[in-house]
Formats: structure tokens, sequence, C-alpha cells
């Protein structure tokens, strides 16, 4: 007999699902691909350095989520990121902190904040030069988004946005232009982090609590007759159904698609991640929870240090990095992973972290799932595949499940919200 809720994938929302249904005293099964559940939100450990799947610090304010997550023991961070212009380390946001630049490039990017176009913007590129002038959009924004987004900044919508970058007005950009005493205006003035088992510590309760079938991964949906078919031969039936999968692959796996919403489905874009994972054999070698990455010999676009978010992520004497570089079906990582590997060195070496005799540990790995790219006319597409998911019974939650911007506590919140909504029909 099929329980009265399941869920396909068992992160964070899928785990925060199944803690909903709990609660309302209704079974749910859960089936996930990967020989471990987690997600996104799930770690790797080589030979004693441990490393989250990029980096991840919580800032929740929603008191359900802030009840679970605080069950664990943790630490807590005020977040004050830099940004490395080799030779330039400037506080974030950059446009707010241009005082380690010389004098005359300090000039050139306020007087262009100053002349920035008060006018509509019609994509990302136009609303960066609206914010921030042209010399400012041109040397750091845009230059990050293609790093990050891996797409042009003036292919990208601005419905995303919200309160994710900070928006100066000129007494900001002047006071930062002539000190280094400026204020924190990141969006999240504390941000938490677990004592000990890495950022999945805070999910391992969730994880203890929910009846997972591991190893399953989907291959088909039968709506009509309600079964699942998985790769490894089994089926299973389902009453209620909540997909946190990624939108496309999830459609595609539906009988009797049409095309158009097949082609709507094709048509969204993830980036994929590939993570290498450094450890050094010396302590205290960073400060930053996480920092960004502008120059473009170097092929990250961030990099987080495992070890300063907590000890327990390190041996003890020892210290962590690890580097993001984002790639997508737009703009596709090129190199090697021994090439990524050699990159992620040579800028340890140029920034003066370490020499190469002080690696212990270098690792690779790759996620193939990291943010949905807002592409323009993105969320109209995506609504149309969600509608007929919907139509069909099937419910979707979590950032590649709704398919958008979720932090962590988002994607909780919209597990567990998606299993009340299903179980009250």
């Amino acid at each position: 007999m099929a329980p009265a809720l399941t869920v396909l994938g068992a992160g964070i929302a899928g785990l925060a699902a199944s803690h909903a249904a709990a609660a309302l005293g209704r079974d749910c099964i859960l089936y996930e691909a990967a020989p471990r559940a987690g997600g996104l939100l799930d770690s790797i450990t080589v030979h004693g350095y441990r490393f989250d799947r990029a980096v991840h610090l919580s800032f929740a304010d929603q008191p359900e989520v802030r009840a679970f997550f605080d069950q664990t023991e943790h630490a807590t961070f005020a977040p004050s990121p830099r940004c490395v212009e080799h030779p330039y380390w400037l506080k974030h946001p950059v446009q707010n902190n241009l005082y380690p630049l010389p004098v005359d490039q300090r000039i050139e990017l306020i007087q262009g904040f100053v002349e920035r176009p008060d006018t509509p913007a019609g994509n990302y590129r136009e609303w960066l030069i609206g914010q921030y002038g042209r010399p400012i959009s041109a040397r750091y924004a845009e230059r990050y988004t293609e790093k990050y987004w891996t797409v042009p900044a003036d292919k990208l919508g601005i419905d995303w946005v919200g309160p994710r970058i900070h928006r100066p007005a000129l007494p900001e950009v002047l006071l930062g232009a002539m000190t280094e005493d400026t204020p924190s205006v990141y969006y999240a003035p504390q941000m938490r982090y677990p004592a000990r088992g890495g950022y999945r510590a805070f999910i391992e309760p969730l994880i203890a609590q929910a009846d997972i079938r591991l190893d399953h991964r989907l291959c088909r949906i039968d709506v009509q007759s309600r079964h699942l078919h998985f790769t490894n031969g089994e089926w299973a039936g389902y009453e209620r159904l909540i997909s946190t999968l990624p939108l496309p692959v999830l459609a595609g796996m539906v009988d009797g698609m049409p095309e158009s919403i097949r082609q709507d489905a094709d048509s969204l874009v993830a980036t994929t991640v590939d993570l290498v994972c450094i450890g050094i054999a010396r302590q205290d070698v960073f400060k930053d929870l996480w920092f960004y990455i502008y120059d473009e010999d170097v092929a990250a676009a961030r990099a987080s240090c495992p070890g300063v978010q907590a000890a327990d992520n390190c041996p003890p004497g020892c210290s962590s990095i690890q580097f993001e570089i984002y790639g997508s079906s737009r703009r596709p990582v090129a190199q090697s992973v021994q090439a990524l590997q050699r990159n992620c060195v040579q800028a340890l070496q140029k920034w003066g972290f370490a020499i190469e005799a002080d690696i212990a540990v270098i690792h690779h790995q790759h996620v193939p799932h990291a943010n949905v790219v807002f592409e323009q006319g993105m969320e109209q597409r995506r609504n149309r595949v969600l509608d007929w998911l919907a139509s069909l019974g099937i419910a979707s939650a979590g950032r590649f499940g709704e398919w958008d911007y979720l932090w962590s506590h988002q994607a909780f919140q919209s597990g567990a919200d998606a299993a009340r909504r299903v179980l009250a029909v």
C-alpha cells in the first residue's frame, strides 16, 4: 500500500516535507538516487579534511527552521567577506569599499557612479549600470556574473535580484573610497555553522527520522497508474507526490509530455560546479569564511575556508580551502580536472597563502546542479512546466523542484509547506 506522501529526493526540501508529514501523523517515503541523503547539503571527508558541497552558512529567520536548526550546536559569525582582484583585497561589496585602489582608479569608478543612467532596466547588465555606473559594472559586477552565472549579464533578467545585491547611495561610495572603516551592509547580519560534522549536521536529525530508500534513481512516472519506475528495476505506487528533482530532469520522465512543455523544460538552465578542495599542512592560513574572486586568470568565482567555519573540518594544526568553478550548457568548463587543480594551487601561491609543498590534500568533486540561471523569460517557461506537473497531481519543492533561487532555509520551508498543502487535499 502506498504511503500518504511520497517524495522524490532526500535533500533538505524533501527531508522537511517528510518532517512536516510526520508532524501531521502521516506516513512518508523518500526516494533518493544517491547512496547518501543530503543533496547539496551533503559533505565529503578526505584524509580528515571535511568539505561541504560549496559554501553553506545558515541565516534562517523563519521560526520553524530556526527551531530545528538550533537543536544542533553551532557557532555564530558576523559575515565580513572580501573580494580579491590581485593585488587588491577589498571588503564586500566592492562598490562600497574602493579604498585599497589607487586614487586615479577610485576617481574613475566614482565618476561613473555619479553619471550612472536613470532609465528602466531591461536586463541585468542595464540594471547593474543603473545601480553602479559603467566602470564599476564592467570591472566588477559583469566580470563576476560571467564567472558565477556563466552567461553575460545582458542575458539575465532582474526579477531574482531582491536583497542579494546592495544598492549604495553616493555617501556610502564616497566613505568607502576614503577609509577602510566602513559598516557591513551584508544582507544577513549573522550566520551560523555547526560546531561538528559540517553543514550536513543541521539536517542529520531530519535524516535520522525519515524513511529513505537510497540508490533509487527515477527513470519514469506513469501518472495514469500512479507508479514510479527506477533504474534498479524496482517500482512503487504513490498516492500524493512531491518532487524536489531538477525540474527539466523530472519533466522528461513523465509520460505524455506535450511538445510545447518539452521545449520549455529543455530551455531551463542550471549551473554545474566543480569543487577543488585543498588541505594545507599549516594552521591559521586563512581568516575569511569565504571570499569572491575577480582575478580573470583564476577559474573559480568564489572560495570558502572550511577550517575557519569550524575547527572540526580540519585535522589539528591544518587549514583548508575550497574553490568553486562554475559551468553550464551555455559555457561548459573546458579545463581538465588536473588543469583546474593546478589553477587553484597557482592562485594560492599568487595570493601568498601557500606553496605547493604545503599542500597535504587536493580533491575534486563535480556537482551537476548548483544554481538556477535566471535567463530572460525563464520564469514564464518554468511556470508553464510547473503548472503542467501540478495538473497531473505532482507538486514541486526546493531549489530545483521550484526552479528558483532558494537558500537552504527557504528550501526547508518550501518542502514543509508543500507537504502541508498536498496532505490537506
